[in-house]
Formats: C-alpha cells, sequence, structure tokens
C-alpha cells in the first residue's frame, strides 16, 4: 500500500468524518480478508484506508423479535453466539462453513456482504431470514433489505460516505423448517461452486409411521413464508422467486419437490470460471434445492 493513507477510526462517528471527506477514495477496512488480498496481489491500491476494528461495531444483540449483529462482527464471534444458535439456527449452521478458522477469526459478516461477491457465504442465511442492513452517513442512517443492497459482482447500494454499521435479522417462527448447504470444490475452506437454503413454516403433514407418511403423499399440508436462496450462480446472490411462490401456500409432495428444484435452477444464470462451468452450477442447483427440501421431510 505505498503512497496510501491509513486512519484507524475510534469510533462510527470519526469514521463516518473520515467517508464524507475522502469519498471514492476511501475503503473501509475491518477483517481485511477481502481487501487486503486485493492489494498484496495489486489489484487495488486504495489511496484512503479506514480501519473500523474499534469503532464498537462488534456486538450481537437480542431485540426478542429480531437479532442485531454491528457490521465489524467477526464469524468466530457469530458461530460461538448462544442467541445466534438458539434463535438464528440457519445462519449458525452456514456460518461454520465459511473460510477456515483463520478466516473466521477476523473477517466480519459487513465486510462479506460489502465485497458483494456472488458467492458470499453469509448472504444465502441472511437473505433466506428476510435480513436487512442499516448504513449509516453523517447526514443519517437507513435501512435497507438485504434483497435489495446488492446490484452487480462488487457493488452494492451503499454510497461511499456510507458505512454498514448493523445486520437486523427477524426471528422465524419456532416451527420454521431450513436446510443449508454449501457445495465446493473440496469440503472446507472453499468458495462455493453453489451454496443454498431453503426455509419455509410447514402446516400439518402426516405422522411418521401412518400410511400417508409412508407413501409419501403430502409431507406437509401447507407451507408458507417460503425461501429458496443459491449463491454463485448469478451476478449476485439469488432469491429464486418464482421457485419460492411455488412452497407458498401449496402442499409439499413428492412432486412439488422436483418441480421447485427445477425452477429454482432456471432462474440462475451462472457462468463458467475456475471453480465450475455454468452448465454443472445449473444441474448443481437443481439437485440441490430438491436434496434441501427432501432433508427437511426427512
Amino acid at each position: 500500500m505505498s503512497g496510501g493513507e491509513f486512519y484507524r477510526a475510534s469510533s462510527v462517528q470519526e469514521a463516518l468524518d473520515l467517508l464524507a471527506k475522502y469519498g471514492a477514495k476511501a475503503h473501509v477496512l475491518a477483517g481485511g480478508t477481502d481487501i487486503m488480498v486485493k492489494v498484496n496481489r495489486r489489484q487495488l491500491a486504495p489511496e484512503v484506508l479506514v480501519y473500523i476494528g474499534e469503532c464498537g461495531l462488534n456486538y450481537i444483540k437480542d431485540l426478542g423479535d429480531k437479532v442485531v449483529i454491528g457490521g465489524a462482527t467477526p464469524f468466530a464471534e457469530i458461530l460461538r453466539s448462544d442467541v445466534v444458535k438458539q434463535k438464528l439456527p440457519l445462519l449458525a449452521e452456514a456460518v461454520k462453513h465459511i473460510g477456515t478458522p483463520a478466516i473466521r477469526n477476523v473477517g466480519t459478516i459487513g465486510g462479506n456482504l460489502v465485497t458483494a461477491s456472488p458467492a458470499a457465504d453469509s448472504s444465502v442465511p441472511l437473505l433466506a431470514l428476510g435480513a436487512s442492513v442499516k448504513l449509516a452517513s453523517k447526514s443519517g442512517e437507513r435501512v435497507v433489505p438485504l434483497e435489495a443492497f446488492f446490484k452487480g459482482p462488487g457493488e452494492t447500494v451503499r454510497k461511499p460516505d456510507e458505512l454498514l454499521v448493523e445486520v437486523i435479522i427477524p426471528v422465524p417462527d419456532k416451527d420454521v423448517k431450513f436446510a443449508y448447504h454449501k457445495i465446493g470444490r473440496r469440503k472446507a475452506g472453499t468458495l462455493s461452486v453453489v451454496a443454498g437454503a431453503v426455509i419455509f413454516k410447514a402446516e400439518g403433514g402426516a405422522p411418521r409411521g401412518t400410511a400417508i407418511a409412508r407413501d409419501q403423499a403430502c409431507y406437509f399440508e401447507k407451507c408458507s413464508q417460503a425461501r429458496v436462496v443459491l449463491n454463485a450462480v448469478a451476478p449476485t446472490p439469488l432469491v429464486a422467486k418464482k421457485a419460492s411462490a411455488l412452497l407458498e401456500g401449496s402442499a409439499l409432495d413428492a412432486e412439488l419437490i422436483a418441480k421447485v428444484a427445477k425452477t429454482a435452477a432456471e432462474e440462475t444464470s451462472p457462468i463458467d470460471d475456475v471453480r465450475a462451468s455454468a452448465w454443472y452450477r445449473r444441474q448443481a442447483s437443481e439437485g440441490l434445492v430438491k436434496s434441501l427440501l427432501e432433508r427437511i421431510v426427512a
């Protein structure tokens, strides 16, 4: 980072003052697991770095019907949190598969979202849970649904003078069903080839051991609050709206599972890259969604 300026902000207000002063010249540094890789590879030469690790943005708050996580909270702390384990088990499950222990110790939830990689690991559970982000600047604050936050690879609606200060996550009902899985080129410490989550509230259904359960005629009488989410298969993390709509208000059976999986795959727009071909990602998306739904009913 030869020739650049480095500032260690001691408060959110100081960080916002610096972002207001330097605008697009400033890059925010928290854990550094994304930005410093680019700096070391000479893919990025920031004029100004603003470190926010000492701004008081490392926290997890239980507010009853929602959980609020500070933007500079490392994934390791999220993984250790009893609040997250009890109230947001889908997020806890997904965080286990983010990077390595060393990466999770420093990588932050806000940084993972602002980097806006199509393969951002935290985006899948957060989109499935209907999370929002709070953006702050000297002129005020605004809350943006995460689904509207991403614009494209590396692009978000965050303005140069704004800082992602919080992730706000509604607590799902206790009877909500979910499943998550990540496919990579190896079992751990890898970027997604495709990862996905399915979540819905289940009503009714045949008790285990009954004839209808053994015949698999109908697993649940009605699904609601349904979301099917995939990453690494589109320019941004993807909420498969057509697939989600098929689940919403429907009785879940084997035929619907196959239809939802096929529809989700059709909503993707993957590319070929070093990790996988577009063809493979589309096929894997269908298989993954089918597997997630089958895991829920199993």
